[in-house]
């Protein structure tokens, strides 16, 4: 349970941070930084793996550079479900999901996960 908080938690921070960063994102308060989290995390745990699999052909075509436009196409569904997340377009889309994996890459490595003891 804290292990779940946390993560939670550290994804907002992630997607807090990257709003800032990327200007063509616009992200109204952390509160909606909190929602975004949880969201990219259900939709890349269920509908992630399922475009990648109906995406498998033209994956290995372009060596694994379309799991970008994946990850973009994540974002931009939760962009469209949330009020106050706003992406100026599919391109900031893209962006964005790449400086969030950088930042909850970075932000894991600072703070270990608890489970593995």
């Amino acid at each position: 349970m804290v292990n779940t908080i946390l993560t939670i938690l550290l994804g907002s921070i992630g997607v807090f941070v990257t709003a800032q960063i990327a200007p063509g994102v616009h992200l109204n308060s952390f509160g909606t930084a909190l929602v975004v989290a949880v969201l990219l995390g259900l939709f890349n745990s269920f509908i992630r793996p399922l475009l990648l699999l109906i995406t498998l052909p033209i994956n290995i075509l372009t060596l694994g550079l379309f799991t970008f436009v994946i990850m973009g196409f994540m974002v931009w569904l939760v962009a469209l479900i949330v009020p106050g997340f706003d992406i100026a377009g599919f391109g900031w889309a893209m962006l964005f999901a790449i400086i969030l994996a950088a930042i909850n890459g970075f932000l894991n490595l600072i703070v270990p996960n608890q489970t593995h003891r």
